[in-house]
């Protein structure tokens, strides 16, 4: 399976996390599937006239093309020409070259939240008119229109991240390269439910705290996230603590609270990354994951609960007060 991977409206941080990939590493881990790349621009010897020359026979159907990854929103300005990004060395803007390429690609991968929905780049006033592939934000329809599929019938499978897991692409691409993924593999963003249908929540190491609603109130303590420091990992999608990067790293356990980077408009919140925003004194956002009602109610309970060894430590940067030894009878 051949991949033709385009640089976008980014910072190329997707490509460097994909580098991260290890046991086995991304090369190891591709080619012993077939998969290898036609053009990746930080990755290829390819340069100038001989890229060109690859663009252009994929456009004409001279050379299938397998799978167009793209990564970093597409630019539409000025005026929807796209030509504030143009393809350098082909007189082409980005824009015009994705409009091409994608209808002749069996499969269309948007890498990362910018591709899939505009992420970062469409920050602000957003004077570029940055966009992702199939997606504006939360509206459907972007740089393609909403009814696009590509050869194999599906719409941009968007690998939403900022930057997205490693794991999270080859994953796609191993999948795609078997012929394993579907349709209803997608969630309502077009994410991979692989690990779109977990939350940020689930294996986090400060569940503890969480459970009985011990409250961190400075990013350097222990505790939850969630009610002071804005941490919306129990509503935001991904497998980041079931499997971390490099093995053990995450947002969370870096102790820095979750901001959804895999969700449409993350960049925009209304408020800082570390606020949680609320009404009455009550998060605004709850977990998605049980009905609001129990949420409240078990949060009183469990924080009348709360033991003296969980509340200290909570309000601290290290373990202050270790469990008890369990005594022998």
């Amino acid at each position: 399976m051949n991949v033709l991977w385009l640089q976008s409206a980014g910072c190329g941080g997707c490509t460097m996390s994909l580098l991260c990939a290890e046991d086995p590493n991304l090369f190891d881990t591709l080619g012993d599937a077939g998969v290898s790349f036609l053009w990746h621009p930080a990755l290829s010897v390819e340069t100038g006239a001989e890229v060109a020359a690859i663009l252009k026979a994929v456009e004409t159907g001279e050379l299938p093309l397998d799978v167009l990854c793209v990564e970093g929103s597409i630019v539409t300005g000025p005026k929807g020409t796209g030509k504030y990004h143009m393809l350098s060395g082909t007189g082409r803007a980005m824009l015009d070259w994705v409009r091409a390429l994608a209808p002749m690609a069996r499969h269309v991968v948007a890498v990362g939240s910018c591709a899939a929905y505009g992420g970062i780049t469409a920050a602000g006033g957003n004077p570029a008119g940055a966009i992702g592939l199939q997606y504006d934000g939360h509206h459907t329809g972007g740089a393609l229109p909403d009814d696009f599929r590509s050869r194999s019938g599906l719409p941009v499978i968007n690998v939403a991240g900022c930057p997205t897991h490693p794991a999270w692409v080859t994953e796609t691409l191993l999948l795609l390269a078997a012929d394993l993924m579907g349709e209803g593999d997608l969630d309502r963003y077009r994410r991979p439910r692989f690990y779109a249908d977990h939350l940020v929540h689930h294996g986090c190491t400060k569940n503890e705290y969480y459970e009985y609603k011990a409250s961190a109130r400075e990013l350097s303590e222990l505790g939850c996230m969630m009610e002071h420091l804005g941490c919306v990992g129990t509503q935001a999608v991904g497998d980041c603590n079931i499997r971390p990067w490099n093995g053990e790293g995450s947002c969370t356990r870096g102790g820095y609270p979750c901001i959804a980077c895999t969700s449409p408009e993350f960049e925009e919140p209304g408020h800082s990354y570390t606020e949680t925003p609320t009404i009455a004194g009550i998060p605004v956002g709850l977990p998605s994951d049980m009905p609001k009602a129990w949420f409240m109610a078990l949060a009183s309970l469990s924080k009348a609960a709360t033991p003296k060894r969980i509340d200290v430590n909570a309000h601290s940067d290290r373990i202050r007060v270790a469990p008890a030894p369990k005594r022998e009878k």
